[in-house]
């Protein structure tokens, strides 16, 4: 009887320590999302060889590395030794424990990680870059910058460890570049150039070092050694914005339009943004204005404007604009064959923001007064309207009252719509003054807003 009642029991203590261990065993973590924004994006991402893993054991280990750039280095770790416990000559594995450890700034352990990935691979990169950066915690630069050479050397896709190679290896010169810096911070140019120049005989391959002397060029006022100095800078280091920034700058300073808009495009391509964008655009701009007639070229400065130059602004910086709304046949006009602004002309009445007078000339030189501006501001405003008709809402149906203009003028609907867009402005008494002739400043004030509220509309 007593050994039928102990069977059970014995059964009962077995199933229930069966059951305890399985509680304790490790469990298989949720597969972990990729981040937005990675927690540690210099790190390596430590690849596992083509046909080294099945599909199981790569999906999950790219689950520990999510979990790591999520700043889960709890559950980094905890699924990369799952995945050396299932492969343990999965060296991979190794070097992401590395980073892991290399993450919670235990870099004694994230050494000795990336030490058995690369004896179990030599050439491994991801861990040779690992190994330099836990190396560099340590503050052991030279073995670090072993380090980091061998990557490059093993992998020269991972151009982002140029910099750091750069630096580890000028680690001679730091106090000649400190010193530089500190010279041209001061205002000490010569000091600064003496000292950038003896670094770079140090190390005459390093792109930042030429790039910085050419800044001290440029503010020393020798823009042709400083061209040289930040030309060879993109020389040794093609994808430098800030060099061929520079480079715009300089051939801006030296008024080559063209070079410094091809400089600013450059820079824009590698880093994009508005301003090099805005700035390489403002270059063109200067290139196309230095090509166009004096007569062009003189508007801003001049105390009043006639009709084709009115009519070669318009038609230069709406382009867009009255090409969209240009006629299919051209105007007759009898007296502009000998215009410098004949074609321009020929735009601005095509696209119907000019009028030509009954006895079909157009009468180039005749002064532009504000009530022929404010009638040519209509018609412009008509056609951005039509692009957008909420905008066009402000100025479709204004009533401003003016001191000197009744509403039963011919002019009046003119006036008022150039008033109540924001495009001109009453004068002094809330007067308009048709008559007054406009400048060459107010001129291309009204074009600015029209080409502001044209690109609204766009």
């Amino acid at each position: 009887m007593n050994r039928i009642r102990r069977t059970p029991t014995w059964l009962a203590v077995v199933c229930a320590l069966a059951f305890g261990l399985a509680a304790c065993a490790p469990k298989t973590l949720p597969p972990a999302p990729a981040p937005a924004t990675p927690k540690f994006p210099d790190f390596v991402f430590p690849a596992i060889p083509e046909g080294v893993a099945g599909p199981g054991i790569t999906t999950q280990f790219q689950s520990g590395w999510n979990y790591l750039q999520l700043g889960d280095t709890h559950s980094a770790d905890r699924t990369f030794t799952a995945v050396l416990k299932a492969l343990p000559a999965l060296y991979p594995a190794e070097a992401a424990l590395g980073y892991s450890a290399l993450a919670r700034k235990d870099a004694q352990n994230a050494v000795q990680h990336f030490e058995r990935a690369i004896t179990a691979n030599a050439g491994y990169a991801p861990a040779l870059a690992g190994k330099g950066d836990a190396l560099l915690a340590l503050g052991k630069t030279e073995p670090a910058l072993e380090a980091f050479q061998a990557a490059l050397a093993a992998d020269p896709s991972l151009t982002a460890l140029k910099g750091r190679v750069d630096v580890l290896r000028f680690t001679g010169v730091q106090q000649e570049i400190a010193t530089a810096r500190r010279a041209a911070e001061a205002g000490h140019i010569d000091d600064a150039r003496k000292a950038y120049q003896s670094a770079i005989a140090a190390s005459p391959d390093s792109a930042f070092l030429y790039r910085e002397l050419a800044t001290v060029e440029k503010r020393a006022g020798d823009l042709a050694a400083a061209l040289d100095h930040a030309q060879r800078a993109v020389t040794l280091d093609p994808g430098d914005a800030r060099a061929l920034t520079l480079v715009g700058e300089i051939h801006e300073a030296n008024h080559e339009w063209q070079k410094a808009a091809d400089a600013y495009s450059a820079a824009n391509a590698l880093e994009p943004g508005d301003v090099l964008a805005a700035r390489a655009d403002a270059m063109r701009e200067r290139v196309a204005f230095d090509t166009m007639p004096e007569e062009y070229r003189t508007i801003e400065t001049s105390p009043t404007v006639n009709r084709a130059q009115l009519a070669a602004v318009v038609a230069v910086r709406l382009e867009s604009l009255l090409r969209r709304a240009r006629g299919a046949n051209a105007v007759v006009m009898t007296d502009i064959r000998d215009s410098w602004a004949a074609p321009w002309i020929q735009s601005v009445t095509r696209a119907g923001v000019m009028d030509v007078f009954p006895n079909h000339t157009f009468q180039p030189a005749a002064e532009v007064r504000r009530a022929d501006l404010a009638a040519v501001v209509s018609h412009i405003l008509a056609l951005i309207g039509a692009d957008n008709p909420k905008a066009a809402a402000r100025w479709r149906d204004p009533r401003p009252k003016f001191a000197d203009v009744a509403p039963t003028h011919l002019s009046y609907p003119a006036a008022a719509r150039a008033v109540s867009s924001g495009v001109m402005s009453p004068l002094e008494g809330d007067s308009f003054q048709l008559t007054r002739p406009v400048t060459g400043t107010e001129v291309l004030a009204a074009v600015t807003r029209l080409e502001a509220l044209a690109k609204g509309s766009s």
